[in-house]
């Protein structure tokens, strides 16, 4: 397979992996209606550079996500707007320095986004389930190097499609221009061949049956169909109610199938072509493929900036994603209970698209939304996913005019330090981190749920005993895992009251009192505190 080359590939090609985890701040005050929700539930709003956040999702994550729909900077050269579009914000530059080294200094505006896509694309795509789906949206700029991206990365087999967005009506007069272009691409790939989209339903009692004769009421199918390929299939040409198809057409079905037909009165004329009826009766819904390109009721870049300055008032932000096209696209990839992701969050479209989604089938969607300027994921992030959930006003020719909230909540963190930095690590993050690190999955979420504050005490104030019944974190491939305190030392009368598990086990605790002989015939692999964390 071909493979894309540029300065600074060799620096960032295994970049997502020497990554430290970094822990997540939880900010009640920027946070709606949430309350003691351990990560790996809820909604998230995470204020930080992507690249480190999605690290530290993947002890929660990894693997759990089913959608992610990514916005990234286009890369156009654009420098008058405030979501700058030429990979010039000073974070990004700052860790391409570090990250490449003097070559940063070489880089072209093609190379730098490379640099900053590929490790980015690399943890998006551990996140993802095995039947998750991702979709990128981007233009004439950097969609060629994307395709290719792409493909080293989840595969060239795995490429679903590239959806044609109309992002506006008509051409901009741009000085100098001689081509504007008026859309740009949704390109969709899967994480594995267990990945699809939904195919477009439609549904029998969506449907209208005008015509009527003696059998009842039908409506007309056409069943011509283009020759493809070389071959005319000249077996599939022949006359029903004395009718060839048209000129490099063919019928849909066979001789056999269409004398029975015409003898049941089953085929009609119908302004000039040969139409077959289908009665109300005997119709049943029917799937087909969806069109690549995307259909005017995923609105516009002007709708979507007219919604965003009717949520907030006065809008800056100019480049926003219009809530139709996400929604359109997240009912093509995701169900009820899935785990929706969108790692340049913008203004919020994903999240608000989420929280519609839920509020329109009573579903239990959740959003990771990850956004690197504090100034947008404040002021803009946050607000909006706030009156998207609680409701707002605005005015309208004179008249104000007020939308419904949609429910839901959101908790808002920032990007923190490392784990090795932290000096005081909450419980359950530890054991969600240690999990991953031993298993490479998250934990159960019913367990992750049990380990923080709730019906029952927090880990803070238990007793020994209590803390040691709550050491078992979960099993994985038949390897349990166990977090004890660092002061408890491995004994065997220790190993009995812990819970059982009956396979392979991993304890991680102070120090162990137990041979190594005695570990390997006990099926147990002592892990010593703190230096598991290295």
């Amino acid at each position: 397979m071909p493979t894309l080359n540029w300065i600074g590939k060799e620096a960032v090609i295994n970049h997502h992996d020497e990554v430290p985890i970094h822990t997540l701040t939880h900010n009640p005050d920027l946070s709606l209606g949430t309350e003691n929700e351990p990560l790996g539930t809820g909604n998230l709003l995470i204020e930080g550079d992507n690249l480190i956040a999605l690290k530290a999702l993947l002890p929660y994550y990894a693997g759990r996500v089913k959608c992610i729909f990514i916005d990234p900077p286009y890369n156009t050269g654009n420098k008058d707007w405030m979501y700058n579009d030429n990979v010039n914000n000073p974070t990004i530059q700052k860790w391409l320095g570090k990250t490449v080294g003097k070559l940063s200094e070489d880089l072209s505006r093609h190379d730098k986004w490379l640099c900053m896509m590929y490790p980015r694309l690399c943890l998006l795509h551990q996140l993802l389930r095995e039947d998750g789906v991702i979709f990128i949206s981007i233009d004439d700029n950097e969609q060629h190097h994307l395709r290719m991206l792409m493909d080293e990365i989840f595969g060239e087999n795995n490429f679903i499609a590239t959806f044609l967005w109309k992002k506006k009506g008509t051409s901009t007069n741009t000085e100098g221009a001689t081509v504007s272009p008026i859309a740009d691409y949704q390109v969709c790939y899967r994480k594995s061949s267990l990945g699809s989209i939904t195919p477009r339903v439609t549904l029998r009692e969506t449907r209208k049956y005008p015509h009527q004769d003696e059998q009842g009421n039908y409506r007309m199918e056409i069943i011509e169909k283009k020759n493809t390929g070389s071959s005319e299939r000249k077996t599939m040409r022949f006359q029903i109610l004395g009718q060839y198809p048209r000129e490099g057409k063919r019928w849909q079905i066979g001789k056999d199938t269409a004398r029975k037909l015409e003898a049941n009165n089953r085929f009609i004329i119908h302004n000039g072509l040969v139409k077959k009826k289908i009665y109300d009766f005997e119709d049943k819904d029917t799937t087909s493929a969806h069109p690549t390109y995307l259909p005017e009721s995923c609105g516009s870049s002007e709708s979507a900036e007219k919604d965003l300055t009717n949520i907030l008032g006065d809008n800056e932000f100019e480049t926003s994603k219009p809530l139709e096209l996400v929604s359109y696209l997240l009912k093509l990839s995701s169900n009820s209970n899935d785990i929706i992701l969108d790692s340049f969050a913008g203004s919020g479209t994903t999240g608000h698209a989420v929280l519609e989604q839920n509020q329109e089938d009573d579903g239990n969607r959740q959003f990771i939304l990850v956004e690197l300027e504090p100034e947008i994921a404040r002021k803009i992030t946050a607000v909006r996913l706030e009156r998207a959930s609680e409701g707002y006003t605005y005015e309208q020719k004179g008249r104000l005019q007020h939308v419904f909230g949609t429910g839901g909540t959101f908790s808002y963190y920032h990007v923190g330090e490392t784990f090795l930095e932290k000096q005081e690590i909450p419980f359950s993050e530890m054991a969600q981190l240690l999990f991953f690190k031993e298993t490479g999955t998250p934990m159960s979420v019913d367990i992750a749920l049990s380990l923080v504050e709730g019906d029952q005490p927090a880990y803070s104030s238990c007793t020994t005993d209590e803390k040691r019944q709550r050491a078992f974190l979960g099993s994985a491939d038949g390897v349990g895992v166990y977090l004890l305190n660092s002061d408890d030392i491995l004994t065997e009368d220790l190993i009995n009251r812990l819970p059982r598990h009956d396979g392979m086990k991993i304890i991680h605790c102070g120090g162990t009192r137990l041979t190594e002989a005695t570990l390997k015939q006990l099926g147990i692999t002592f892990r010593q505190m703190p230096y598991n964390l290295v």
